[in-house]
C-alpha cells in the first residue's frame, strides 16, 4: 500500500496559533525545530538541563532557556527531544506531573512512547513528528527555502485533530516543502532501530572493519585497505543517495557491476538474513529497548568500554593519518 504524502497546502498553521511549543532539549533536532518554528511565526520556549553547552547555544540563538519542568508547565505542546536513554527517567521525575488535558506530548523518535518508558497522562494525546535527516540539515534546508521529509504519527489516544496538529508542526519546520508521510509510532520506531543496527551503523561498520581486516591480514598495506574499504564508501553512498542502486551501477565500471551481482549475495547470505530477522524480532519484542535502558541505568560500563575499544581499531588509526593528506575533507576527530 502506497504511503500517504502531504504538503504545505494540506497543513493549517493556524492550528499552532496561540499555542506555546516547548522544545525540551537543544541538541541536533532541538535547535533546528526551535529555530524553524520561530521563523514560521510560532511561539517557542526552550527547556534545557542545566547550564551546559546546549543551554548556552540556545541563548546564543536568542532563546531564554528554562528548566525542563518550567517549560513543560508553560507550554501547550511539549516535544521531548532528549536522549532516548535519559528521556524516560527525566519524564517521570520532572514532566509527567505537570502535564494535563489540553496538552499534546510530542517526540521525534518513538522509542520511549512505543516501549512504555514514557506514558502520557489521561487526556494528553501523543504525537510524533520525525524529520528524516539530522538537525543541521533540517535547519539549512529550511533557510534555503526547502525542507527535509517528515514522518507524522499519532499515539493510541490521538485522533485526526492530533494528526492535523502534527501536519502543521511538520510544515512549520519545513517538512511540507518536501513531503510529510503518515506512519505509526510502532513503524517509525521499529524500522529506525532496525536500519541503525542491521544496515546503517551496525551492519556497515562491521562490514568495513571485516573488509579492512581481511586485506591487512592477507598482507596488503593498511593504507590500501583503508582506501578500498572505508574511504570509497562515500563515493558509492553518494551515488545511492542521488539515484538508488541502479544509478550506482550505471556510474561504476562494468567490472565492478559484475562483481556486485555475482559476489554480493555471498556476503549477505541466508545466515545473515536470518540474523537480521532475529534483530528485528528483538526490536519488536522490546528486548533491545530493555537491554539499552538497563545498560544506561547501570552506568553504561559495557557501552563505554566498547566505545573505547572501537576507537583503537586499525581502520580508525590509519584513517586519522590518511585524512590529514586530503585537504578537501573537513576532518573530524573524537
Amino acid at each position: 500500500m502506497a504511503a500517504e504524502i502531504f504538503y504545505d497546502a494540506d497543513a493549517d498553521l493556524k492550528l499552532l496559533e496561540n499555542k506555546k511549543i516547548a522544545i525540551l532539549g537543544y541538541g541536533s533536532q532541538g535547535h533546528a525545530h526551535a529555530q524553524n518554528l520561530r521563523d514560521s511565526g510560532c511561539e517557542v520556549i526552550v527547556g534545557a538541563r542545566g547550564e551546559g553547552p546546549s543551554y548556552e547555544l540556545a541563548k546564543s540563538h536568542g532563546f531564554s532557556p528554562m528548566s525542563l519542568q518550567q517549560a513543560a508547565e508553560e507550554a501547550d505542546i511539549i516535544n521531548l527531544l532528549l536522549p532516548d536513554e535519559r528521556q524516560g527517567d527525566l519524564y517521570e521525575q520532572e514532566l509527567r506531573q505537570v502535564l494535563s488535558p489540553g496538552n499534546i506530548l510530542m517526540c521525534s523518535h518513538g522509542f520511549n512512547l512505543h516501549f512504555g518508558y514514557v506514558a502520557a497522562p489521561d487526556g494528553v494525546p501523543t504525537l510524533l513528528v520525525a524529520p528524516k535527516g539530522p538537525g543541521h540539515l533540517v535547519r539549512s534546508e529550511y533557510l534555503a527555502g526547502g525542507g527535509v521529509p517528515c514522518l507524522v504519527a499519532v499515539g493510541d489516544t490521538g485522533d485526526e485533530a492530533t494528526f492535523q496538529v502534527g501536519l502543521a508542526y511538520a510544515s512549520a519546520i519545513g517538512g511540507g516543502r518536501a513531503g510529510i508521510i503518515r506512519t505509526t509510532i510502532a513503524e517509525e520506531t521499529e524500522t529506525d532501530l532496525f536500519g541503525e543496527q542491521a544496515v546503517l551503523c551496525g551492519g556497515l561498520s562491521a562490514l568495513i572493519k571485516a573488509g579492512f581486516d581481511t586485506l591487512v591480514e592477507a598482507g596488503y598495506q593498511p593504507e590500501m585497505a583503508y582506501f578500498e574499504c572505508m574511504h570509497e564508501v562515500k563515493l558509492i553512498v553518494d551515488l545511492f543517495y542521488q539515484g538508488g542502486l541502479n544509478y550506482m551501477r550505471y556510474s561504476i565500471s562494468n567490472t565492478a557491476e559484475y562483481g556486485d551481482y555475482t559476489r554480493g549475495e555471498r556476503i549477505i547470505t541466508e545466515e545473515t538474513r536470518a540474523e537480521m530477522k532475529k534483530i528485528l524480532a528483538e526490536i519488536k519484542s522490546g528486548q533491545f529497548a530493555r537491554e539499552w535502558i538497563d545498560e544506561s541505568r547501570s552506568g553504561g560500563d559495557r557501552f563505554d568500554s566498547q566505545r573505547i575499544a572501537e576507537r583503537t581499531h586499525g581502520v580508525e588509526q590509519i584513517g586519522k593519518e590518511l585524512r590529514r593528506l586530503m585537504s578537501w575533507i573537513d576532518e573530524k576527530e573524537v
